[in-house]
């Protein structure tokens, strides 16, 4: 029995440390991934498609402006312990670069809007014929090229989930990004992206539909600055912006003056604030032409949790909501 003990022993020392090992090994493949978004609307796109399998962090939060952001140490050390990070592109986060490399961030950068079809800004090719107001564009550079080290757009506008396509765009390439990065999920990843995919695709079709009742004479509008390109492209709707594209942009009293003139002599019928700029602009444009304040569009930015846009699903049926309604004859 003494030489058959010690046998038995190791046996069971040996299958006790597989199951061990097992144990942990499932535990260590069921961490949810750490990723970092940008802002908020493609934080949410990543929180409905990576589910409980990812652990999200959001720079730029609800109600954040992602063209004036200043990082913080914080920030750093978010992005120094995440596996993916996902970015809009098209030179929107501008003051990211500096942040990564601060962080000595090693892991994957997925861009959401890679497969996307840029829109030119105004002044840039042939996408003015939605920002068509004859004043001199050139008094405030809609931030491009800027020397003052904050923001550098190029000629690209990079607000492109503003059309619903661009939105199914971005869902597949998060889930993509999210199956590189963890293979074990990459099942659930894709089938989430779908379903959520499917709701884009029908409010896109609805929101199609909502603007082509309304006569196109009436689907003229002044927001506050250049973030609804795609969105007039893609829905119809021609937007004046009152800022350029930066949200720190500041138009000189010709410009406000001849923005004016368009909106009364185009009978433009509603004018709306952003909720991540003043509304004091767009408030004056709106006393001095007799135009409607339609009231708040989401723009680069959710709304915080029980706010009307707390999710882009959700901002976009607003947005749609709130035009259409300033809009109708």
């Amino acid at each position: 029995m003494r030489s058959i003990l010690p046998a038995r022993h190791r046996a069971l020392l040996a299958v006790a440390g597989l199951c061990l090992s097992a144990a942990f090994g499932a535990a260590h493949a069921a961490d949810p991934v750490k990723a970092v978004a940008s802002f908020s609307i493609l934080g949410d796109i990543v929180r409905e498609v990576g589910g409980d399998d990812v652990s999200l962090t959001t720079l730029v939060g609800p109600d954040g402006d992602a063209h004036e952001y200043e990082p913080t140490p914080g920030d750093a050390k978010k992005l120094s312990a995440a596996q993916v990070l996902f970015v809009n592109g098209l030179d929107f986060e501008t003051w990211l670069p500096k942040l990564t490399k601060a962080s000595g961030f090693a892991g994957k950068t997925v861009v959401a809007s890679q497969g996307v079809t840029p829109r030119k800004f105004a002044g840039h090719g042939d996408a003015g014929k939605h920002d068509d107001h004859d004043h001199d564009h050139d008094h405030h550079d809609h931030g491009h090229g800027r020397e003052d080290g904050h923001h550098h757009h190029g000629d690209a506008d990079p607000h492109a989930w503003q059309n619903l396509a661009n939105g199914v765009i971005y869902a597949r390439n998060v889930a993509e990004g999210l199956a590189a990065a963890d293979p074990a999920h990459a099942d659930n990843y894709r089938q989430r992206a779908n379903a959520y995919i499917a709701k884009l695709q029908a409010l896109d079709a609805n929101a199609k539909k909502t603007f082509s009742a309304i006569p196109a004479e009436r689907r003229k509008v002044v927001t506050s600055h250049d973030a609804f390109g795609y969105f007039g492209d893609a829905y119809g709707v021609a937007f004046i912006s009152a800022m350029g594209v930066s949200t720190d942009a500041e138009p000189s009293a010709g410009e406000v003056a001849a923005i004016i003139e368009q909106v009364k002599r185009e009978r433009v019928p509603a004018v709306f604030v952003e909720n991540i700029t003043s509304p004091k602009l767009v408030q004056q444009i709106a006393r001095e032409t007799g135009a409607k304040v339609g009231g708040t569009l989401y723009s680069d930015a959710l709304s915080k949790s029980g706010q009307p846009g707390a999710t882009y699903l959700e901002m976009f049926e607003w947005n749609v909501r709130q035009l259409a309604a300033a809009l109708q004859p």
